[in-house]
């Protein structure tokens, strides 16, 4: 099974790609999405999807896993986030693809086993879980790996996980 695995963001969207087979996982491709902020913010949605969906039809993912949400400070940066969050839904269902969504304390619980690890301690899991030299960067990166590992984790209880 393919898993696209999304850190969603409007400045910096995060993504991971692995194959998973059982308890085998190899890394297919990581990186970022990124839009600039003097950019107007529709065109920056605009980007998010036309990047999005070129990397879904390069690597056809089976399924997304997509980080949940959490901010308590800024509440418009919150909602030009969950903007973002939306378009990048959007773009999955319009692929056809079932979503998943899991919190990072459930991301940080399956790569380490402690819910409240630290940013390095769960870097350090993908890296060994994907057999890499070194740790992923940038850090939305890295979350968008763990995010698909977690969700490969899952296995047959994923269906909980499934975004309605």
């Amino acid at each position: 099974m393919r898993i696209l695995g999304l850190d969603p963001g409007l400045a910096i969207l995060g993504f991971g790609i692995i194959d998973c087979n059982g308890n085998s996982y190899k890394l297919v491709d990581y990186g970022v999405i990124n839009t600039e902020a003097n950019s107007p913010f529709p065109e920056r949605l605009q980007l998010l999807y036309d990047d999005l969906t070129f990397l879904i039809e390069k690597y056809l993912p089976d399924e997304v896993a997509v980080e949940e949400l959490f901010y308590n400070k800024n509440a418009t940066t919150a909602i030009k986030v969950a903007q973002a969050r939306g378009v990048q839904v959007l773009t999955c269902v319009n692929k056809g693809l079932p979503i998943y969504e899991y919190t990072p304390l459930q991301v940080k619980q399956a790569i380490t086993g402690y819910g409240r690890a630290e940013k390095d301690q769960v870097q350090m899991m993908v890296k060994n879980f994907l057999n890499m030299k070194e740790i992923p960067k940038p850090d939305d990166a890295a979350d968008a790996l763990a995010i698909s590992i977690c969700h490969g984790f899952t296995g047959r209880f994923k269906e909980q996980f499934l975004m309605r």
